[in-house]
């Protein structure tokens, strides 16, 4: 399948490109950059409208085969020169435009009332402008806005107004390359990675969501979370295929702001099926006691760990969140209907380790002895 690339390499290619026909006065038809995962990327440049101090130019979204909502959408950088001098210091501002949504709750990758522009993609923005700039011995400051018209049609079929981003999407990725994302491809490989490991006898299935907690595991429990079969949210899927294969146990060990889906029965934890996470949070907390104005700032919460603390400030912590994962436990338990034992560890970062099922720690020790054996 074919990889695509993010809105933040568009973005990046697209500044680049402004940039350059800003400084040098030459149209510029294709950009050159090079992502943080390692591949270049060269797209072609579209809308280009060329003024005495500002630029702005656009790249199409190519998303590869990724079934991407973005893919097509054109997004546009526009440069200028806020003021130029003699020497000293380069600085780029980054804003957004049109389309691009804008911060309105706290616990995000970006303050309340910036751009929803993550900081990988301002990083790469950064660097690919700073490089012009540079080479054009340009000394001084330059602001790049980062717009996406199509934008704010494309937000009201996302979940960001519900997390606090509004009047369009963010620009999002890490590594600037759009993964094509093939469900069955997905579970054909949590199904070879649990064969494998039953084929080297284990009779216990490490599982976990993803990554997300490596240092915390491995500083508290010495497991290393990266030897676990990553079930990304295919909770469901893997408990199925776990007791297809024979395994006694399945420790699942992940954190609070995946595995408190499961609390509610939600066995694919992708935002795409569903996100009700704070009103989950909420019910365990006004099932223990937390005070009605609590509850109602859980449910305006954008992250677990902001509600986390919210219910700590009451005293209540152990509490709901030994209820929680009382509910996680009984619809993990439900899905494996008899057919091996499930165990369960919720983590946050910041809060470290919130519950463990009673056996979770035996088997958490066996497999630690078992890392011994390279997979």
């Amino acid at each position: 399948m074919r990889s695509g690339f993010t809105t933040g390499s568009c973005a990046a290619a697209a500044a680049k490109a402004a940039t350059y026909m800003l400084l040098f006065g030459t149209e510029k038809k294709t950009i050159q950059i090079t992502t943080p995962k390692g591949p270049v990327y060269e797209p072609e440049i579209l809308e280009i409208e060329r003024k005495q101090d500002v630029v702005s130019c656009a790249v199409k979204k190519d998303a590869g085969d990724d079934p991407d909502a973005t893919n097509g959408a054109l997004v546009y950088a526009e440069v200028s020169i806020i003021n130029r001098t003699e020497e000293g210091d380069i600085t780029v501002t980054i804003d957004g435009g049109l389309g691009v949504g804008r911060v309105t709750k706290p616990g995000l990758d970006q303050p309340v009332g910036n751009a929803a522009i993550n900081h990988v993609p301002r990083e790469m923005i950064t660097n690919e402008v700073t490089q012009v700039l540079e080479s054009a011995d340009f000394h001084g400051e330059v602001q790049v806005i980062i717009s996406i018209p199509e934008g704010v049609e494309i937000a009201k079929n996302t979940f960001n107004p519900r997390l606090g981003i509004e009047g369009g999407i963010s620009v999002l990725g890490t590594s600037g390359v759009v993964e094509p994302m093939s469900m069955q491809a997905i579970l054909d490989t949590i199904k070879v990675e649990l064969r494998q490991h039953r084929a080297f006898g284990y009779s216990c299935a490490a599982v976990s969501p993803g990554n997300y907690g490596v240092d915390y595991m491995k500083e508290t429990y010495d497991y290393d979370l990266d030897k676990s079969v990553k079930c990304s949210n295919f909770i469901g899927d893997t408990i199925d295929m776990a007791a297809e294969l024979g395994f006694e146990c399945m420790l699942l060990t992940g954190n609070m702001g995946k595995l408190v889906k499961v609390a509610g029965g939600i066995m694919n934890t992708h935002s795409r099926e569903g996100d009700c996470r704070m009103e989950i949070m909420t019910a365990a907390a006004l099932q223990c006691g937390v005070s009605r104005e609590t509850c109602l700032k859980i449910l305006d919460c954008v992250m677990t760990d902001e509600a986390i603390r919210l219910i700590e400030e009451e005293g209540k912590k152990d509490e709901v969140m030994n209820c929680l994962l009382e509910k996680i436990m009984y619809y993990l338990n439900k899905r494996a209907a008899g057919r091996m034992e499930i165990e369960c560890i919720v983590y946050s970062s910041k809060y470290g380790e919130l519950a463990k099922s009673k056996g979770a720690e035996k088997w958490l020790t066996l497999l630690v002895q078992d890392q011994a054996q390279q997979i």
